[in-house]
């Protein structure tokens, strides 16, 4: 089958839509499909054989975060070109409201589309106001893929049309593996991009404080993209050298840190709607606390696999964690989570969209 694989987010900066998008794309070319991706990218640097640039990244405020985006004429134009070469039986759209290549290409579209929401923000007042103008081109899509039930709310309140619930994926084996803690350090990590507020770090750093006053071998380790020197000038003095940024981390590294975990702890306080980094320490074997977020206890199965703690509460934050890092029970517990989590990786995810992509092919009467 040829898919065309559109992301309106550049490759080139981690997040939970590009790490999807990429880790599919492998997915599908290893089990003998032809797959050609279309992501905004820096024309200078580097892609891979499988990627084309739809122009240049421009930076947007999105979500609560700042989005790599592409559109105007360039993007258009490279979109066109793309979508006549390819020549796809099915052509896969994340994120098909983003104002970038996704809605370009979903405007352009002539052959089936399946669409997948990861977003799980709120009823937003510009969606409303552009949902008139947006209707046309959400009428092509064939069907609606939504990586969590509160993906597939976005979908209801914003764009309507049934939805199949596909949970975000990964390779499990690449993050299994002896567990390798320090006996005399307790190693707390936290990976994301640490400069977002919503991504909730200085709630973990509040919460460190009172950690620390209690358990003497705390470290904590953040890992991710960020301005390191605005992070540290953030942390109080006494805190400093309980703390070590690892900057930027490939997959590799990240598995070998996850494994390094005493404890994993999510403290984001909003937009999210799976929590893949979640899936990734439970595979790791680490023990998890996130914060309660609905999108969050759903993964944990509403504390089965994980601890949870009151969102935004770096009190609560603190009382949950130097309880997990008391518990005896605590590494029996993530094995339950690890065992659980094989229902997310790709040798299952894939098999669930290539059902769909066979769906919307033969009811147009394509060859799968």
């Amino acid at each position: 089958m040829r898919v065309g694989m559109v992301c309106p987010y550049s490759l080139a900066v981690p997040g939970g839509v590009q790490n999807h998008v990429q880790d599919l794309t492998e997915s599908l070319l290893a089990s003998g499909h032809e797959v050609s991706v279309l992501a905004p990218a820096d024309d200078e640097k580097p892609i891979p054989g499988h990627v084309t640039s739809a122009g240049r990244a421009v930076p947007v405020r999105y979500n609560g975060a700042v989005a790599r985006l592409a559109f105007g004429p360039v993007a258009m134009r490279r979109t066109r070109r793309w979508m006549r070469e390819g020549d796809f039986d099915v052509l896969h759209i994340h994120e098909p409201t983003v104002p970038s290549v996704s809605l370009i290409s979903l405007g352009m579209s002539t052959c089936p589309v399946v669409a997948t929401t990861h977003n799980a923000t709120p009823r937003l007042r510009a969606m409303a106001i552009s949902e008139p103008v947006l209707r046309p081109a959400l009428e092509k899509i064939s069907a609606r893929i939504a990586v969590s039930e509160h993906a597939k709310r976005f979908i209801d309140e914003h764009t309507g049309g049934e939805a199949v619930i596909i949970p975000n994926g990964l390779y499990a084996e690449r993050f299994a593996g002896p567990r390798s803690t320090e006996p005399d350090v307790r190693t707390i990590v936290f990976l994301g991009r640490y400069d977002e507020p919503r991504k909730g770090l200085t709630v973990l750093v509040e919460a460190l404080d009172a950690i620390v006053a209690e358990c003497d071998r705390v470290r904590l380790v953040i890992a991710g993209v960020g301005r390191e020197a605005d992070a540290r000038a953030r942390l109080p003095r006494r805190l400093a050298e309980r703390v070590r940024f690892a900057g930027p981390i490939d997959d590799h590294e990240k598995a070998a840190l996850l494994r390094g975990a005493d404890l994993y702890v999510a403290p984001n306080t909003g937009g999210e709607s799976f929590g893949i980094v979640l899936i990734e320490a439970m595979a790791a074997g680490a023990p998890v606390v996130a914060s309660d977020l609905p999108a969050f206890a759903t993964v944990l199965e509403q504390g089965r696999l994980g601890r949870l703690f009151r969102n935004g509460d770096a009190a609560s934050l603190a009382r949950t964690v130097l309880d997990v890092l008391a518990d005896p029970e605590a590494e029996s517990r993530a094995k339950l989570a690890t065992d659980a989590v094989w229902k997310y990786d790709w040798s299952v995810v894939t098999g669930s969209i290539l059902r769909v992509y066979d769906a919307v092919v033969g009811r147009t009467g394509g060859a799968p």
